[in-house]
């Protein structure tokens, strides 16, 4: 599972081939959620709250960016990494 974007303790990773909905998973600490790229909601899972504000503040921004890897991830292709949140 690629890793395509790390800030602040989240890491951002897709899987190929992935099941749908379009989505991303997003760990912190021991913690995971996995997120709708179309909706930017929750679609399992759980992290702290604080945290989460962060993840999809983020999501919303590279929205474009994670769908265009998620095309590439059901294609089996290399995805590419994606901006940080500064």
């Amino acid at each position: 599972m690629p890793t395509i974007s790390m800030f602040r303790g989240i890491r951002i990773t897709m899987y190929w081939a992935d099941h749908m909905p379009p989505h991303f998973h997003a760990t912190y600490g021991g913690d995971e959620v996995i997120v709708s790229i179309k909706d930017l909601e929750v679609l399992e899972g759980n992290i702290p709250s604080k945290q989460l504000k962060m993840l999809l503040g983020w999501a919303a921004i590279r929205q474009d960016q994670l769908m265009d890897n998620w095309e590439l991830a059901t294609k089996k292709q290399e995805l590419f990494a994606i901006e940080p949140l500064r």
